[in-house]
């Protein structure tokens, strides 16, 4: 969501995002922990969480190897070859350093953690529960301009006369 060295706060990766802290209420009581991880410094982390108003626990993974063995983060290199595979190589990404996934993770009573799923791109809608709620509208998701082309930080929408 936050790519190292960029101001840019990425809308569609806000959006899912903005369903977490209402979701761990519930599913914390569930045995599931949950963390964000961008490559961006702590201190923009910081920033943007307090922007947004978000809560939910929030980390740095620099550049270490996390965000690229999880497919989410590509070298310049990678991407000018044609080697920045994403989301199982459904895409090849050409300019984005960073890209958004979802990944789950057990962890065993013996404290060993493994890899349980991952999904990417599309397939992360099923976090967005208000795409569920516009589903069910006349309307729809309204997406004359493509997909998600109309969401934006949730700051950035036009204040309604209510």
């Amino acid at each position: 969501m936050l790519t190292p060295d960029s101001d840019h706060i990425c809308p569609g990766c806000s959006y899912t995002m903005d369903h977490v802290d209402a979701a761990r209420q519930h599913f914390e009581q569930a045995d599931l922990a949950f963390a964000a991880i961008s490559r961006a410094p702590i201190a923009r982390i910081e920033q943007v969480r307090a922007r947004l108003g978000w809560t939910f626990p929030w980390v740095s993974c620099g550049e270490g190897d996390f965000a690229y063995d999880f497919g989410v983060a590509f070298t310049e290199a990678d991407r000018a070859a044609g080697r920045a595979l994403y989301n199982y190589d459904k895409f090849r990404i050409q300019r984005s350093p960073d890209m958004f996934g979802v990944s789950v993770f057990v962890k065993d009573e013996d404290g060993d953690v493994f890899h349980a799923y991952s999904t990417y791109h599309r397939g992360t809608e099923l976090l967005m529960g208000a795409f569920n709620w516009l589903d069910l509208a006349p309307k729809g998701r309204n997406e004359t301009g493509g997909t998600m082309s109309w969401v934006r930080l949730h700051d950035e929408y036009p204040q309604s006369e209510s």
